[in-house]
């Protein structure tokens, strides 16, 4: 049977792959080494976080799945960063990560123009150059236009528990040892990241007494625009901490740990570290905080967030009953370091197809990245632009002031990942203050409706949310706020300089110490707005001096993103640029001038070089 697309995975980018392929009418397979753990969290049982709930709302935006599924099987909810300024502000989700798979696998298995099917591909069938299906381990043969490959941590993977080890893609399945080697040998460079979790640990056997409790946000926040409300119930965290005597277990079998021992040799996250890590590189903290996160609403099993380790078991042990709350707990599952193979990705387009093999696209971590946030947003778009290649149309490609799925994208073709697993920061981005949560959908909206992965309601959803905000901007102009006793004992309150005269609700919206809702109840109106549109245009008005600037800063950004880099242009011809410099774009062939200036090495003045080389040939193109 011949296929539109096919995927291999159904991991968080397998899963968005699939369902934006399907969804945009092509012909999908989907392929996955076991059918029973879709959408499995192989990590920590949460979904967002700085930088990667911006993920999520933006997939969610262009029509993905990860936000839906968040917001029905989730079990805490909460918007960090509420302090801080509102460019860092995100929501992040406990998960009941057995209800996620079994959604996930149920919106698959119902997904209309997509087979699901159980099998390991060992092997990617290359013609001239091009792709045209798979092979698996028991020699089925399946052929396909274009093919996603979504491997996660399968690639050789090798599980590490102290000095013993074992081939395995996580914890109970088995290593994909036939794929790495094949593309290899297609000409693809094969790289060795490392990554880790924590053990697990029986709720029934923590003493939560003393324990700090922590409870989501109420109303719990939506990730979805699609979603109404959260209807059902919550369920606490509780933080603990490390003390001085685990960290003097921990530094006594530091010799039986595969990463300090030398046996692991591969770099894993350095913003995600494991406990040993942490207690080696910062020895002067006296404690590391642990939060205690329920993994489901049906186990007792509790995730310790904080505890990654691949030290030996009997180590774990002791180091889990050091700490306060846990000093009975009985370790259900181990916690473990991970080996697996990655694929380079400066070897990728903007479209994340690969430049060796035609209509073979790569996402998730055999890019580099790590995170499911970061994985579903390539899977994503590798599966808009697969449907895009086979209708012979132009890929989507977002730019870095359109999301942070274009941050993402652009710097790991454009700088590579830096010998480490690339995570989502809202620091990444440039243009962050327009790359907000909570405007999403009216910078992305459009473009799902267009590609058909949402339907007109959605459409129509933004439209009338920029209305609101809009009259309501109306509104707050038209209205004065008395200067009363009263009005000025609530700006006393909020430390707030008193008004001698009554004074327009909008200019009294711009002061930084008083919120939209402060506002509204010194003027005595009703709030109209919901959550989203209330953050849009508060943000609107107080930082709209700071929105114009980077608004302007966008422009200029684009003349060059907009500059082409033509297909004639022989960089090695070009008179001014150094030999360093013409190798490197040589081998990266850029598709901009944006994209040659944010490459590693590429001084502004190679830049200017190049523009002028342009402008040239193409005069002389025109008078010929």
């Amino acid at each position: 049977m011949k296929y539109d697309v096919i995927v291999v995975g159904a991991g968080h980018a397998g899963i968005e792959a699939s369902l934006a392929a399907a969804r945009m009418g092509a012909k999908t397979l989907m392929l996955t080494l076991n059918l029973d753990h879709v959408g499995q969290m192989s990590c920590n049982p949460a979904i967002g976080g700085i930088g990667k709930g911006h993920l999520v709302r933006e997939m969610d935006a262009l029509g993905g799945e990860m936000g839906l599924a968040i917001d029905e099987t989730g079990i805490q909810f909460r918007f960090l960063n509420t302090r801080k300024g509102p460019a860092v502000r995100a929501r992040r989700a406990q998960a009941d990560k057995a209800a996620y798979r079994s959604r996930s696998k149920r919106v698959l298995e119902t997904a209309a123009n997509l087979a699901v099917r159980q099998g390991s591909v060992e092997r990617v069938m290359v013609e001239n150059g091009r792709i045209c299906g798979v092979e698996t381990q028991i020699g089925e043969i399946f052929e396909a236009e274009t093919v996603i490959l979504t491997t996660g941590t399968f690639l050789r993977g090798l599980v590490h528990v102290g000095l013993k080890n074992y081939a395995a893609g996580r914890a109970g399945d088995f290593a994909a040892m036939g794929l790495s080697e094949d593309l290899a040998k297609l000409g693809f460079r094969i790289g060795r990241l490392k990554t880790g979790t924590c053990p697990r640990l029986d709720s029934r056997t923590i003493d939560y007494g003393e324990l700090e409790v922590q409870t989501g946000d109420e109303p719990p926040p939506t990730f979805s625009f699609r979603t109404k409300q959260i209807s059902q119930s919550q369920i606490p965290c509780h933080l603990t901490r490390t003390n001085q005597r685990t960290h003097e277990i921990i530094r006594s079998g530091i010799d039986r740990s595969p990463m300090y021992s030398g046996l692991i040799q591969s770099r894993g996250p350095r913003y995600c570290p494991s406990v040993e890590d942490k207690v080696m590189r910062f020895s002067d903290k006296a404690s590391h905080q642990i939060f205690l996160e329920p993994e489901g609403r049906d186990t007792v099993e509790i995730y310790p967030n904080g505890l990654s380790t691949s030290l030996p078991l009997d180590v774990q042990v002791a180091m889990v009953r050091s700490i306060e709350g846990l000093e009975r707990a009985e370790i259900m599952r181990p916690g473990y370091a991970i080996e697996y193979d990655f694929s380079d990705p400066t070897q990728l387009f903007p479209s994340l197809e690969t430049r060796l093999v035609h209509g073979l696209f790569f996402a998730g971590q055999l890019n580099g990245t790590t995170g499911y946030e970061e994985a579903g947003a390539q899977g994503l778009v590798a599966g808009i632009n697969a449907v895009l290649r086979v209708r012979g149309q132009p890929p989507l490609i977002l730019r870095r002031d359109e999301a942070y799925i274009g941050v993402m994208i652009d710097d790991l073709v454009t700088r590579g990942i830096g010998g480490e697993p690339y995570r989502m920061f809202t620091s990444r981005a440039e243009y962050r203050l327009i790359l907000r949560e909570d405007n999403a959908d009216r910078r992305l909206g459009p473009i799902g409706e267009r590609l058909g992965l949402l339907d007109a309601r959605a459409g129509q959803r933004v439209r009338n949310k920029t209305m609101r905000v809009a009259a309501e901007i109306a509104r707050l102009r038209a209205t004065l706020i008395p200067a009363n006793q009263n009005v000025n004992a609530q700006l006393a309150e909020r430390e707030s300089a008193p008004i001698s005269q009554s004074t327009r609700a909008l200019e009294m919206l711009k002061r930084p110490e008083l919120s939209y809702g402060d506002v509204l109840e010194m003027a005595s109106l009703a709030e109209p707005l919901d959550l989203d549109e209330a953050a849009e245009l508060e943000i609107d008005i107080k930082y709209h001096g700071y929105v114009q600037r980077q608004s302007e800063a966008i422009e200029r950004f684009r003349r060059l993103e907009e500059t082409a880099i033509p297909d004639w242009l022989d960089f090695h011809r070009v008179r001014g640029l150094s030999t360093e410099v013409r190798e490197r774009l040589s081998a990266s062939r850029p598709h901009s001038l944006g994209q040659a200036a944010r490459m590693p090495g590429i001084t502004p003045a190679a830049v200017s070089i190049l523009a002028v080389h342009i402008k040239a040939g193409r005069a002389r193109a025109t008078t010929d």
